[in-house]
């Protein structure tokens, strides 16, 4: 089985639900055998093309705990459409 990094990006409108189901990805991909280091995108994909990412996994587990119940969008959200000079 192939083992790697994971990386998350969040985009579309910022809701508690977007914050919840980051959290839900990070505590599975944390017990995963799989899956090395866990990543987050700030501002989506526009953060991935300037390499501005966040080691989620140096994370607490009460800080993840947190995004649960917190509004908005933990790692910022993008609506950038990806071009082909991109």
């Amino acid at each position: 089985m192939l083992k790697g990094n994971a990386i998350l990006g969040q985009s579309g409108d910022p809701t508690s639900v977007i914050n919840s189901s980051l959290a839900g990805v990070i505590e599975a991909g944390s017990f995963s055998t799989n899956i090395r280091e866990i990543y987050g995108m700030q501002y989506g994909i526009e953060g991935f093309m300037q390499e501005m990412m966040y080691d989620l996994g140096k994370q607490s587990p009460p800080v993840i705990r947190g995004l649960r119940s917190t509004p908005s969008s933990a790692l910022g959200s993008s609506k950038y459409k990806v071009k082909d000079e991109d």
